[in-house]
């Protein structure tokens, strides 16, 4: 009897799985595509080639990928419990107490999920942040030594605009001007006589020669600062926004080593920590709700059904509201489904009492 019960645990494992697995690669490659024509602008604009454009894609897949990991599990769940129960394989496990395979199987798909999110959320989705970051650098590097027109304005990223007066033969750029409005509060200028992309293996950044820093707040006040020598990281100006995370692209580990070596465990670690671990949450709440809700026969037939892949993916965005607005921190909607899948799978296995007119009491 163990040895059936093993094949039926497998068997299970297998069409969740699968199910799961074939969603979340169309549904990644979707992404990817849709990545490709939002970062169009780095081949038109920016002078790269396709393979340019295809990495960075890549490198913005992990945060939206987990975005949709867990839905791809809990839609992959209820597609696999629908097809046994169209099939009747569903009603053959309950009725010959395959019922223990059937938790098995679900401990241990969720187990792997987990594993598997808890590795794109901790080291995946950091080095992919990192490694765009310095993408995005070596991009705006080449848009600045050699890619930019000389009198035309380019973007270099989003509130970023460029120009220079010219070009000679050693690499030196004649009359630098650098428009950076991606603060609200404050509007930076930068104009040298002269400039040259420098680097230092890692790193790129602009060495000004000769110019003036203008800033400009939102209230009018005006300021200047003069140099003759400026240092000015090309990373300062090929981001979207002015104030970059550094534990974004910072992994689990490092910050956990980080704040044991300096004995502070400040909000910002703690905040990262915390949303990544509330993934795995998330989908041990899903996987419990949708076995829950799906994993019992139904004769029950109704002229207007909601499909379940609809449920699972409003009962994923209600999750995801909960989560970002609750003062319990961002694994309080895993938590409350986990729950909620207890309580429907406690209501389903209750015992019940059948009246004379054969209702369940």
């Amino acid at each position: 009897m163990v040895q059936p019960m093993k094949k039926l645990t497998a068997y299970i494992s297998r069409l969740f799985a699968t199910d799961a697995v074939i969603l979340f690669v169309i549904a990644c490659f979707l992404l990817w595509l849709v990545n490709c024509l939002r970062q169009f602008d780095v081949v038109s604009v920016k002078g790269q080639g396709f393979g340019t454009l295809a990495v960075q894609a890549l490198y913005t897949m992990p945060p939206l990928a987990l975005a949709f990991f867990y839905i791809c599990i809990g839609i992959g769940i209820v597609r696999a419990l629908a097809a046994l129960q169209n099939s009747h394989e569903l009603h053959i496990i309950h009725s010959s107490g395959g019922l223990k395979s059937l938790f098995r199987a679900t401990i241990f798909v969720c187990t792997l999920s987990v594993i598997a999110v808890m590795f794109l959320a901790h080291i995946l989705e950091p080095m992919a942040n990192r490694k765009s970051y310095e993408l995005q650098a070596a991009v705006a590097a080449d848009l600045v030594s050699s890619t930019l027109k000389p009198n035309r304005f380019t973007q270099a990223t989003p509130g970023v605009v460029l120009l220079i007066g010219g070009r000679e033969g050693s690499g030196l750029i004649n009359e630098f001007y650098a428009d950076d409005r991606r603060d609200p509060g404050m509007r930076r200028t930068y104009i040298a006589e002269t400039a040259r992309v420098m680097g230092d293996g890692e790193n790129y950044f602009l060495e000004l020669r000769d110019g003036k820093i203008e800033n400009l707040d939102a209230n009018g006040r005006y300021s200047e600062v003069r140099f003759a020598r400026y240092e000015l990281g090309i990373d300062t100006l090929s981001q979207q926004s002015v104030y970059v995370d550094k534990y974004a692209s910072m992994d689990s580990i490092s910050m956990v080593r980080e704040a044991l070596e300096t004995g502070n465990w400040h909000s910002e670690i703690l905040r990262h920590l915390s949303n990544r671990s509330a993934e795995g949450l998330r989908v041990i709440g899903l996987c419990v709700l949708v076995v829950a809700i799906s994993g019992f026969p139904s004769g029950k037939r109704t002229r207007f059904k909601l499909p379940m892949e609809a449920v699972v993916m409003l009962i994923a965005f209600g999750e995801r509201g909960m989560s970002a607005y609750s003062p319990w921190g961002p694994g309080t909607g895993g938590v409350v489904l986990f729950v909620v899948g207890i309580l429907v799978f406690a209501f389903k296995i209750w015992p019940r009492r059948i009246t004379r007119d054969g209702v369940a009491a």
